[in-house]
């Protein structure tokens, strides 16, 4: 065999290998961006049950039989702060475009 054709399989096993890395890298990529999506969604959903688990228990701490609870008081606290916890969350999985178009309004508590 001469210089060109040993050559020739050396760089033809090596674009097959590169080829090879370049499929696996692109299939993980991709699982990877389809878990990510998800747990957005989870985080998401998570976020407006918290709020609406902070609202119920503001329209509950405003009833007349209620007002002025200490253990509703603490409750509210602990739902705010948590809420607070969970916007944390939105500035690492929702993209600004989503945020500022589809963000739920949530009502101060």
């Amino acid at each position: 065999m001469d210089f060109m054709s040993r050559l020739e399989i050396v760089l033809s096993l090596i674009l097959l290998v590169s080829l090879g890395i370049n499929v696996i890298l692109f299939v993980y990529s991709r699982n990877v961006a389809q878990k990510l999506v998800i747990i957005s969604a989870e985080i998401d959903d998570m976020r407006a049950a918290a709020a609406s688990f902070a609202s119920h228990v503001k329209a509950v701490y405003e009833l007349e039989m209620f007002y002025g609870d200490q253990t509703l008081q603490a409750l509210m606290d602990h739902a705010r702060s948590f809420r607070e916890y969970m916007e944390e969350f939105d500035i690492i999985y929702i993209p600004e475009e989503e945020e500022s178009d589809e963000a739920p309004q949530i009502e101060e508590i």
